[in-house]
Protein backbone atom coordinates (compact mmCIF):
# COMPACT_ATOMS: atom_id res chain seq x y z
CA UNK A 1 0.00 0.00 0.00
CA UNK A 2 1.66 3.41 -0.91
CA UNK A 3 2.29 6.00 1.77
CA UNK A 4 -0.54 8.12 1.93
CA UNK A 5 0.44 11.70 -0.01
CA UNK A 6 -0.28 15.38 1.58
CA UNK A 7 -3.49 15.96 -0.33
CA UNK A 8 -6.86 17.22 0.90
CA UNK A 9 -9.41 14.30 1.44
CA UNK A 10 -6.27 11.59 1.18
CA UNK A 11 -6.13 11.19 4.56
CA UNK A 12 -9.31 11.06 7.12
CA UNK A 13 -8.44 11.86 10.59
CA UNK A 14 -11.27 11.85 13.01
CA UNK A 15 -13.29 10.05 16.18
CA UNK A 16 -11.29 9.17 19.25
CA UNK A 17 -7.49 10.11 18.90
CA UNK A 18 -4.81 10.09 21.33
CA UNK A 19 -1.88 11.83 22.16
CA UNK A 20 0.41 9.29 23.48
CA UNK A 21 2.83 9.06 26.35
CA UNK A 22 6.48 8.21 25.77
CA UNK A 23 7.28 5.53 28.14
CA UNK A 24 11.07 5.89 30.18
CA UNK A 25 13.13 2.78 31.75
CA UNK A 26 13.37 3.37 35.34
CA UNK A 27 16.72 4.54 34.28
CA UNK A 28 15.47 7.46 32.30
CA UNK A 29 16.23 5.88 28.72
CA UNK A 30 13.11 5.10 25.93
CA UNK A 31 11.69 1.93 26.71
CA UNK A 32 10.36 0.78 23.23
CA UNK A 33 8.81 -2.38 24.73
CA UNK A 34 6.70 -0.95 26.88
CA UNK A 35 5.45 1.52 24.63
CA UNK A 36 4.62 -1.43 21.96
CA UNK A 37 2.18 -2.42 24.96
CA UNK A 38 0.83 0.91 25.27
CA UNK A 39 0.38 0.93 21.16
CA UNK A 40 -1.36 -2.37 20.97
CA UNK A 41 -3.46 -1.19 24.38
CA UNK A 42 -4.52 1.47 22.24
CA UNK A 43 -5.67 -0.18 18.88
CA UNK A 44 -7.44 -2.76 21.06
CA UNK A 45 -9.38 -0.24 22.51
CA UNK A 46 -10.52 1.17 19.47
CA UNK A 47 -8.41 4.14 19.07
CA UNK A 48 -8.53 5.73 15.65
CA UNK A 49 -5.44 7.74 15.52
CA UNK A 50 -2.57 8.08 17.27
CA UNK A 51 -0.14 11.22 18.13
CA UNK A 52 3.50 10.60 18.88
CA UNK A 53 5.63 13.00 20.47
CA UNK A 54 3.10 15.72 21.16
CA UNK A 55 3.07 17.80 24.34
CA UNK A 56 1.97 14.33 26.23
CA UNK A 57 4.81 12.64 24.49
CA UNK A 58 7.51 14.84 26.33
CA UNK A 59 8.83 15.84 22.99
CA UNK A 60 10.93 18.77 24.14
CA UNK A 61 12.72 15.74 26.40
CA UNK A 62 13.39 13.73 23.45
CA UNK A 63 17.12 13.74 22.06
CA UNK A 64 17.00 13.69 18.15
CA UNK A 65 17.78 10.26 17.94
CA UNK A 66 15.33 9.19 20.32
CA UNK A 67 12.52 10.89 18.46
CA UNK A 68 13.33 9.06 15.41
CA UNK A 69 13.25 5.57 17.04
CA UNK A 70 10.19 6.82 18.82
CA UNK A 71 8.65 7.48 15.65
CA UNK A 72 10.33 4.90 13.11
CA UNK A 73 8.39 2.33 16.10
CA UNK A 74 5.20 3.40 16.37
CA UNK A 75 5.09 3.72 12.06
CA UNK A 76 6.33 0.09 11.86
CA UNK A 77 4.29 -1.26 14.99
CA UNK A 78 0.95 -0.11 14.18
CA UNK A 79 1.16 -0.80 9.76
CA UNK A 80 -1.09 1.92 9.04
CA UNK A 81 -4.23 0.21 11.05
CA UNK A 82 -4.84 3.70 12.19
CA UNK A 83 -3.19 7.10 10.93
CA UNK A 84 0.18 7.92 13.16
CA UNK A 85 0.55 11.74 13.36
CA UNK A 86 4.03 13.07 14.57
CA UNK A 87 4.70 16.24 16.71
CA UNK A 88 7.14 18.48 14.95
CA UNK A 89 5.86 21.89 15.84
CA UNK A 90 8.79 24.10 17.04
CA UNK A 91 9.86 27.89 18.18
CA UNK A 92 11.74 28.43 14.82
CA UNK A 93 9.84 27.77 11.12
CA UNK A 94 13.36 26.89 10.26
CA UNK A 95 13.14 23.92 12.53
CA UNK A 96 9.76 22.55 12.57
CA UNK A 97 10.07 22.24 8.23
CA UNK A 98 12.99 20.50 8.99
CA UNK A 99 11.30 18.50 12.28
CA UNK A 100 8.41 17.79 9.90
CA UNK A 101 9.99 16.44 7.08
CA UNK A 102 12.10 14.27 9.43
CA UNK A 103 8.67 12.84 10.59
CA UNK A 104 7.86 12.50 6.75
CA UNK A 105 10.68 10.36 6.05
CA UNK A 106 10.17 8.21 8.66
CA UNK A 107 6.66 7.62 7.47
CA UNK A 108 4.38 9.64 9.92
CA UNK A 109 0.91 10.38 7.72
CA UNK A 110 0.51 13.77 8.83
CA UNK A 111 1.80 17.02 11.36
CA UNK A 112 0.90 17.62 14.48
CA UNK A 113 2.42 21.38 14.16
CA UNK A 114 1.65 23.53 17.67
CA UNK A 115 1.94 27.54 17.53
CA UNK A 116 5.84 28.47 17.94
CA UNK A 117 6.31 29.06 21.91
CA UNK A 118 8.07 31.20 24.05
CA UNK A 119 8.82 33.73 20.84
CA UNK A 120 5.12 35.14 20.93
CA UNK A 121 4.07 35.72 17.22
CA UNK A 122 1.82 38.07 15.60
CA UNK A 123 -0.85 36.67 13.75
CA UNK A 124 0.12 37.48 10.57
CA UNK A 125 3.54 35.65 11.53
CA UNK A 126 1.53 32.64 12.90
CA UNK A 127 -0.39 32.73 9.03
CA UNK A 128 2.73 32.68 7.12
CA UNK A 129 4.55 30.45 9.60
CA UNK A 130 1.87 27.74 8.62
CA UNK A 131 1.97 28.24 5.14
CA UNK A 132 6.18 27.80 5.00
CA UNK A 133 5.39 24.40 7.11
CA UNK A 134 2.72 23.49 4.87
CA UNK A 135 4.68 24.43 1.70
CA UNK A 136 8.11 22.67 2.41
CA UNK A 137 7.50 20.14 5.20
CA UNK A 138 5.93 17.41 2.92
CA UNK A 139 3.12 16.44 5.31
CA UNK A 140 -0.65 17.08 6.07
CA UNK A 141 -0.58 19.80 8.58
CA UNK A 142 -2.69 20.03 11.56
CA UNK A 143 -2.27 23.40 13.49
CA UNK A 144 -2.23 23.08 17.20
CA UNK A 145 -3.08 26.06 19.50
CA UNK A 146 -2.60 25.28 23.08
CA UNK A 147 -1.63 28.94 24.44
CA UNK A 148 -2.07 27.47 28.01
CA UNK A 149 1.75 25.86 26.98
CA UNK A 150 2.46 28.38 24.59
CA UNK A 151 1.75 31.94 25.31
CA UNK A 152 0.45 32.58 22.01
CA UNK A 153 -3.37 31.94 20.46
CA UNK A 154 -4.09 31.02 16.95
CA UNK A 155 -7.14 33.46 16.79
CA UNK A 156 -10.27 31.85 14.38
CA UNK A 157 -9.79 34.88 11.94
CA UNK A 158 -6.28 33.42 11.29
CA UNK A 159 -7.23 29.92 10.98
CA UNK A 160 -10.30 30.90 8.80
CA UNK A 161 -7.28 31.89 6.75
CA UNK A 162 -4.93 29.00 6.89
CA UNK A 163 -8.09 26.81 6.04
CA UNK A 164 -8.22 27.24 2.44
CA UNK A 165 -4.55 25.89 1.67
CA UNK A 166 -5.14 22.25 0.56
CA UNK A 167 -2.22 20.65 2.92
CA UNK A 168 -3.25 22.39 6.15
CA UNK A 169 -6.52 19.35 6.75
CA UNK A 170 -7.47 20.68 10.34
CA UNK A 171 -6.70 22.11 13.17
CA UNK A 172 -6.37 20.68 17.27
CA UNK A 173 -7.93 23.53 19.28
CA UNK A 174 -6.79 23.10 23.30
CA UNK A 175 -8.73 26.09 24.40
CA UNK A 176 -10.83 25.11 27.24
CA UNK A 177 -13.56 27.80 26.01
CA UNK A 178 -17.18 26.94 24.72
CA UNK A 179 -16.71 29.78 22.77
CA UNK A 180 -13.78 29.66 20.84
CA UNK A 181 -14.98 25.95 20.80
CA UNK A 182 -18.05 27.14 18.69
CA UNK A 183 -16.21 30.19 16.65
CA UNK A 184 -13.59 27.11 15.40
CA UNK A 185 -16.65 24.23 14.73
CA UNK A 186 -17.98 26.91 12.05
CA UNK A 187 -14.61 27.04 10.14
CA UNK A 188 -14.84 23.34 9.95
CA UNK A 189 -15.60 21.52 6.42
CA UNK A 190 -14.86 18.98 4.40
CA UNK A 191 -11.25 18.96 3.82
CA UNK A 192 -10.46 20.59 7.33
CA UNK A 193 -10.97 19.13 10.03
CA UNK A 194 -11.88 20.51 14.12
CA UNK A 195 -10.17 18.26 16.71
CA UNK A 196 -10.78 18.79 20.85
CA UNK A 197 -7.39 19.36 22.54
CA UNK A 198 -9.28 19.25 26.03
CA UNK A 199 -10.54 16.08 27.24
CA UNK A 200 -12.81 18.20 29.63
CA UNK A 201 -15.24 20.05 26.93
CA UNK A 202 -14.40 17.29 24.23
CA UNK A 203 -18.13 16.22 24.11
CA UNK A 204 -19.50 19.58 24.22
CA UNK A 205 -17.25 20.24 21.22
CA UNK A 206 -17.96 17.26 19.41
CA UNK A 207 -22.00 17.99 19.73
CA UNK A 208 -21.23 21.47 18.52
CA UNK A 209 -19.48 19.93 15.27
CA UNK A 210 -16.06 18.73 16.13
CA UNK A 211 -15.06 15.24 14.14
CA UNK A 212 -13.29 14.01 17.43
CA UNK A 213 -10.70 14.79 19.90
CA UNK A 214 -7.10 14.25 20.77
CA UNK A 215 -6.99 12.99 24.38
CA UNK A 216 -4.82 12.66 27.12
CA UNK A 217 -6.82 10.75 29.21
CA UNK A 218 -7.25 8.00 26.18
CA UNK A 219 -3.98 6.85 27.09
CA UNK A 220 -5.48 5.48 30.09
CA UNK A 221 -8.96 4.48 28.82
CA UNK A 222 -8.93 4.08 25.35
CA UNK A 223 -12.14 1.77 25.10
CA UNK A 224 -13.92 4.93 27.38
CA UNK A 225 -13.14 7.47 24.94
CA UNK A 226 -13.81 5.72 21.78
CA UNK A 227 -17.37 5.61 23.32
CA UNK A 228 -17.31 8.50 23.89
CA UNK A 229 -16.51 10.11 20.65
CA UNK A 230 -19.01 7.35 19.10
CA UNK A 231 -22.01 8.98 20.72
CA UNK A 232 -21.01 12.72 20.44
CA UNK A 233 -20.47 11.90 16.81
CA UNK A 234 -23.34 10.42 16.47
CA UNK A 235 -25.41 13.64 18.43
CA UNK A 236 -26.55 11.11 20.83
CA UNK A 237 -26.75 13.64 23.76
CA UNK A 238 -27.99 11.58 26.51
CA UNK A 239 -25.47 8.91 25.10
CA UNK A 240 -22.83 11.41 25.87
CA UNK A 241 -23.70 13.08 29.03
CA UNK A 242 -23.61 9.49 30.50
CA UNK A 243 -20.28 8.41 29.24
CA UNK A 244 -18.82 12.38 30.37
CA UNK A 245 -20.37 11.11 33.91
CA UNK A 246 -18.55 8.02 33.38
CA UNK A 247 -15.50 9.65 32.91
CA UNK A 248 -15.18 12.95 34.91
CA UNK A 249 -14.13 10.94 38.04
CA UNK A 250 -10.41 10.25 36.11
CA UNK A 251 -10.47 13.59 34.46
CA UNK A 252 -10.98 15.25 37.39
CA UNK A 253 -7.90 13.15 38.76
CA UNK A 254 -5.58 13.78 36.07
CA UNK A 255 -5.93 17.15 36.93
CA UNK A 256 -3.59 16.74 39.90
CA UNK A 257 -0.64 17.75 38.19
CA UNK A 258 0.12 18.95 34.98
CA UNK A 259 0.12 16.57 32.17
CA UNK A 260 1.87 14.14 31.26
CA UNK A 261 2.76 13.70 35.49
CA UNK A 262 -0.66 12.12 36.43
CA UNK A 263 -1.36 10.32 33.27
CA UNK A 264 2.46 8.31 33.50
CA UNK A 265 1.32 7.33 37.16
CA UNK A 266 -2.16 6.02 35.73
CA UNK A 267 -0.35 3.94 33.17
CA UNK A 268 2.14 2.76 35.98
CA UNK A 269 -0.69 1.83 38.21
CA UNK A 270 -1.74 0.11 34.58
CA UNK A 271 0.70 -2.03 34.24
CA UNK A 272 1.56 -0.84 31.12
CA UNK A 273 4.86 1.41 31.46
CA UNK A 274 7.07 2.82 34.20
CA UNK A 275 6.21 6.62 35.89
CA UNK A 276 9.60 7.71 34.90
CA UNK A 277 9.53 11.07 33.98
CA UNK A 278 12.44 13.34 32.78
CA UNK A 279 13.58 16.25 34.63
CA UNK A 280 12.09 18.91 35.15
CA UNK A 281 9.42 16.92 35.84
CA UNK A 282 8.62 14.88 38.75
CA UNK A 283 6.72 11.54 39.35
CA UNK A 284 3.50 11.57 41.35
CA UNK A 285 4.16 10.97 44.71
CA UNK A 286 2.44 7.78 46.59
CA UNK A 287 0.24 10.05 48.02
CA UNK A 288 -3.81 11.07 48.30
CA UNK A 289 -3.40 12.40 44.48
CA UNK A 290 -1.97 8.93 43.39
CA UNK A 291 -4.41 6.61 45.32
CA UNK A 292 -7.47 8.80 44.35
CA UNK A 293 -5.76 7.97 40.82
CA UNK A 294 -5.71 4.37 41.07
CA UNK A 295 -9.00 4.18 42.55
CA UNK A 296 -11.01 6.13 39.67
CA UNK A 297 -8.89 3.57 37.22
CA UNK A 298 -10.70 1.05 38.84
CA UNK A 299 -14.06 0.42 37.47
CA UNK A 300 -12.19 1.07 34.00
CA UNK A 301 -10.02 -1.98 34.14
CA UNK A 302 -12.73 -4.59 35.16
CA UNK A 303 -15.03 -3.43 32.43
CA UNK A 304 -12.01 -4.05 30.12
Amino acid sequence: MPRLSPQRDALEITGSLCALATPFTASGALDLDAFARLLDHQIAGGTQGLVVAGSTGEAHMLGGLEYERLLAFAVEHVERRVPVIAGSGEAATSKTIAMTRRAQALGADAALVVTPYYVRPTQEGLRRHFLEVAEHGGLPVLLYNVPARTACDLLPETVAELRDDPRIIGIKEARNDIERIRCIAQLARSGFVFLSGDDATAAEAMLAGASGVISVANNLVPAAFRALCDAARSGDRAKTAAQMQSLQPLLEALNCAPNPIAVKAGLAELGLCQATLRLPLLELDAGPARTNLRDVLLPFAHAA
